[in-house]
């Protein structure tokens, strides 16, 4: 298909030019920023004070390592699979922090059933310790002490190596932790955790999603964004670190399994949180049928689009940033269809790709909806009828 130059007008305009997001570390991203409505959000609904229980306990190290042991923490570390773990020498620091009795920052963890904690902020700092004073609890290689500041002596140091007196200071450690009770409704847990920023890093809101929704969820979405056919989908071009890919992929199931044309949400992030409970409740052989259905999706979308897949620049020569508003409208069709379908669009790129580009110019609403104020539940609607009737369109041979 023909492409437009870069300097072309056409009906996309600003919206075409929108610029990356940067993510909570100051990084970008890869995929295109979300610009708010003209119009203030009215966001969640209001709820009753009363409705917050939240504890201030004081809790040793060894209280905690005791749980972790019992299968009563949740670490929900993932730090095989994160990019954004600390280093070593910043875990060892933390030690050094410990060892000289300097407090920590306090630690959020929301109570789950049978009294399970699960831990929201605080995960490294907790991993730190735990990695070098009990490592196989979480299956981590020991920590040995790097960079110390002032307890250069132990510089290259395991736990056992220590003194005795210092293992026991280690141990009786106290820590301060806020523990949302179990009675706190979920909207609210969320709404609380969005809030905090004890150690200077603001918490995603994926990242508490993870903390706060323990299941297999979790790594079902780690799997899923570590399938070659995403990477080459996305041009490898969507960050890993702060779950920015877990994130979208998750908006996009959360419509695979919720009809879009029935969406009606007025708090997206409740919509995600929900989301991740319809993951959770699938059977295995349903999560196993998603992944396949993903698989397909994105592979279709590589081979229909190319390096444009999920990105506004269809038709144009300069790559736009990855959208993911269309990612979750595109990605959703795609896995609606029968393989032969999906094999039809192939043999048809020239033509889908030209339809989608003019909708893109022509259609305002539509260009609109992938870039403005995309929870809002008219322009979900829009972008998702508008792809459909574009896919539709092709394989009906109008």
């Amino acid at each position: 298909m023909a492409e437009l130059e870069d300097g072309e007008n056409d009906a996309r305009g600003s919206l075409f030019e929108s610029p990356v997001e940067i993510g909570a570390n100051g990084r970008p991203t890869g995929v295109e920023l979300e610009l708010p409505a003209d119009e203030p959000e009215r966001g969640s609904e209001p709820f009753d004070p009363d409705s917050v229980s939240i504890d201030i306990l004081q809790v040793t190290v060894e209280e905690l390592l005791d749980r972790l042991t019992r299968g009563a923490l949740d670490l929900a570390p993932d730090f095989q699979r994160r990019a954004s773990m600390w280093s070593e020498v910043q875990q060892s620091r933390l030690i050094e922090s410990s060892l000289l009795g300097i407090p920590l920052p306090p630690f959020f963890l929301a109570q789950q059933e049978n009294d399970d904690w699960s831990v929201v902020d605080g995960t490294q700092r907790l991993t730190a310790l735990v990695r070098f004073m009990a490592p196989g609890l979480i299956n981590a290689t020991p920590l040995a002490l790097r960079g110390l500041d002032f307890l250069e002596q132990f510089e290259g140091k395991g736990y056992q190596e220590l003194p005795g007196r210092l293992r026991i200071r280690l141990r009786e450690t106290r820590l301060v932790v806020h523990l949302v009770r179990l009675g706190t409704p979920e909207a609210v847990k969320f709404n609380v955790f969005s809030r905090i920023n004890a150690a200077g890093l603001p918490l995603t809101r994926q990242e508490i999603r993870h903390a706060m929704i323990p299941g297999p969820a979790r790594d079902f979405l780690a799997d899923l964004t570590e399938e070659p056919a995403f990477g080459e989908a996305t041009g490898w071009g969507v960050s890993n670190e702060r779950m920015t890919d877990r994130e979208m992929v998750l908006r996009y199931l959360a419509f695979r399994l919720s009809p879009p044309e029935e969406y009606r949400q007025q708090d997206f992030e409740q919509f995600l949180n929900e989301a991740m409970h319809r993951v959770n409740a699938l059977s295995d052989e349903q999560r196993e049928w998603e992944a396949r259905q993903f698989r397909e999706a994105m592979k279709c979308a590589h081979d229909v689009f190319g390096r444009h897949a999920f990105r506004k620049s269809v038709g144009r020569r300069r790559k736009s940033p990855v959208n993911k508003a269309l990612f979750e409208a595109v990605a959703v069709n795609l896995a609606d269809l029968e393989d032969h379908q999906r094999e039809l669009l192939v043999t048809s790129r020239d033509k889908v790709q030209a339809d989608l580009a003019f909708q893109l110019d022509v259609d305002w609403n539509f260009a609109r909806a992938l870039s403005v104020d995309t929870s809002n539940a008219e322009n979900v609607r829009t972008r998702f009828r508008v792809v459909k009737q574009v896919v539709q369109g092709v394989l009906s041979g109008d």
